[in-house]
């Protein structure tokens, strides 16, 4: 089975999903991961760049992904990206790789380019195309997630959880590959409260560990 996660930020796959990916790897599925935008010169530096892209080699081979698609885009600036070329993009994408489950963004989280991601990732995914992906996910991200004003769309309501017990390690351990993203306990980005999240989430089904989607829509 081919899976595809889109990540609008390099390390959102890991903050994301990353336990679930090693689950999927260790079940034999093929799991593409689609880097939707990255820093880059002159609003940062060319080792910052260089610096990024290296952890996010690290990360998705920790995590045994079989391949890293970098779309191009530019961070924190997507809402410019002309729409159609946007759409066009993702949907030669998809029909290129043909997934079954595809995990994006939770379009209630703080940073614009998840929301457009988000937005642009569901146009794509309308079942009116060769190719129709079986199930899509919603993905919660830590110090993006829950973060933007309260109200019933931004909310994240989880109705999926995934055992990841046997794969936490595995997760904190690719996360750990984003030395310049992590940061110390209490921030929502240190490999502690990250760890805490899939702790509670865990509890919420009583398991030791579990990564929490919104089910969008499956096909049986």
């Amino acid at each position: 089975m081919n899976v595809l996660v889109i990540a609008p930020h390099a390390d959102d796959e890991v903050l994301g999903c990353g336990g679930s990916i090693a689950k999927h790897v260790a079940s034999g599925d093929n799991v593409y991961v689609a880097i939707v935008s990255e820093v880059a010169p002159p609003i940062w530096p060319c080792e910052v760049v260089d610096e990024i892209r290296k952890e996010c080699e690290n990360a998705t081979s920790c995590l045994g992904v079989k391949k890293v698609i970098r779309m191009g885009f530019q961070v924190v600036a997507l809402e410019s990206v002309p729409r159609v070329e946007f759409t066009g993009v993702f949907i030669r994408l998809i029909q290129e790789i043909k997934p079954e489950v595809v995990y994006i963004p939770h379009r209630g989280d703080m940073q614009i380019d998840h929301k457009v991601t988000a937005d642009v990732a569901m146009v794509a995914l309308r079942p009116k195309y060769a190719h129709r992906v079986r199930r899509i996910y919603a993905y919660e991200v830590m110090s993006e997630t829950g973060w933007d004003a309260p109200n019933a769309t931004n909310e994240f309501i989880p109705n999926v959880y995934n055992d990841i017990s046997d794969y936490i390690g595995k997760k904190i351990e690719a996360l750990s590959c984003y030395k310049s993203q992590i940061v110390d306990f209490p921030g929502t980005r240190s490999l502690k409260a990250v760890e805490a999240l899939a702790t509670f989430r865990g509890t919420v089904v009583g398991v030791a560990a579990a990564e929490a989607f919104v089910l969008i829509r499956e096909i049986q």
